[in-house]
């Protein structure tokens, strides 16, 4: 939607023009593992951010019937983690959804459950579907409902399942796989044996989550969140009475990040989220930023244009905002609001210095459509 001023004939850019004297000296430098910076530097040194990943909308009622069907056609054992992922059209190369972050829908069964496993990369989960579903993380069992959102940190031991007497679960995993992989950092490991229960069921969320109120008797060395889940039960009422107080803003509505309670920071030192409401009628204006963002629909139905294209979204929708893309929110009920949960790369990209935003000025703030996928 956007266009610079820019040229690569201006003073500042490399415009060196071939010569065989050249050819010849780049391949001199070529067989010694080397290269003349020039012939590069306007690719990897563009004039402001370039995502290499395109915006896109998975239809949760397209892939439901394929996630159930994976739990008829292999064992949680037999997959290790038995997911249907989501792969950017531009990212195939290194599996993931948007930029350096990856995402896929995992079903469990009533009675399953996996073997305790942990790993460098840092894992989130989105519950989409069911009732009675776990996560033991670190000797921590905590039961998941529709809608909480749980973190996984890395390195952490931790297996999911479903108890006998509960319905088939789905929830949306999100990982950092793909960055880690890039650092070369990544690893995993499997529990030896079954992991053992090292306090009550809940005891986190249940510590850490009482108004404000954190344990005065216990220390937390560890920098990422305490409070392992975060229950929709508290989220919601949260969003409503912001909104009471707050007026909406301009791009987001009200706009919530979900935070490690005793630093105020982000869950993770990797992947941020966040659950936004977007009032009845809301029309966001449009703004770009650095960070790669994926969004799942947790209520209500809407659009979000993406550089001028249209993805409309209900329930359990999942879609993508690349990096530096303008993007705006709408909701489509004038009667009822909307919520969009994210996660993010943010804390990367602000730990690194590396956040910058801008805000559409024309027509109003809003973009033009181009076309609808």
């Amino acid at each position: 939607m956007e266009t610079n001023n820019y040229s690569d004939d201006v003073i500042g850019r490399a415009r060196v023009q071939d010569t065989p004297e050249l050819e010849a000296y780049y391949k001199e430098l070529e067989a010694l593992g080397a290269g003349a910076l020039w012939t590069v530097a306007n690719d990897i040194e563009p004039w402001e951010p370039r995502a290499n990943s395109v915006p896109m909308l998975w239809k949760y009622e397209d892939l439901r019937s394929l996630v159930l069907k994976s739990s008829e056609l292999v064992t949680p054992e037999q997959a290790g983690r038995r997911v249907v992922y989501l792969i950017n059209d531009k990212r195939k190369d290194v599996s993931a959804a948007v930029g350096w972050l990856y995402t896929g829908i995992q079903v469990t069964r009533p009675g399953e459950s996996t073997s305790a496993h942990r790993h460098r990369a840092s894992a989130l989960r989105f519950i989409m579907e069911g009732s009675k579903g776990y996560t033991v993380v670190d000797g921590n069992k905590i039961m998941l409902e529709v809608n909480d959102f749980v973190i996984t940190p890395n390195s952490a031991w931790h297996e999911h399942g479903v108890e006998e007497d509960g319905q088939t679960c789905i929830w949306q995993d999100g990982l950092d796989i793909p960055l880690v992989n890039a650092l070369e950092a990544n690893d995993y490991a499997v529990y030896d044996g079954k992991q053992p229960l090292v306090a009550p069921i809940n005891h986190l969320p249940l510590s850490y989550s009482c108004a404000g109120l954190i344990p005065a008797d216990k220390s937390w060395d560890k920098p990422y969140s305490p409070l392992f889940k975060y229950s929709w039960s508290k989220v919601y009422p949260a969003l409503l009475d912001a909104q009471v107080v707050n007026h909406p803003d301009a791009f987001d509505g009200i706009l919530m990040q979900y935070s490690n309670p005793l630093t105020g920071g982000h869950v993770m030192q990797t992947m941020g989220a966040a659950m936004q409401l977007l009032p009845a009628g809301f029309k966001g204006k449009a703004h770009k930023h650095t960070g790669s963002f994926v969004y799942q629909c947790a209520k209500g139905s809407g659009y979000t244009i993406i550089n001028g294209q249209r993805f409309d979204w209900k329930e359990r929708d999942i879609f993508c905002v690349p990096s530096w893309a303008w993007h705006e929110h709408h909701n489509a009920s004038d009667t009822e609001d909307a919520c969009l949960f994210n996660f993010n790369d943010l804390p990367v990209i602000e730990g690194l210095g590396l956040f910058q935003g801008r805000v559409y000025e024309e027509n109003n703030g809003h973009q033009i459509i181009k076309n609808t996928p």
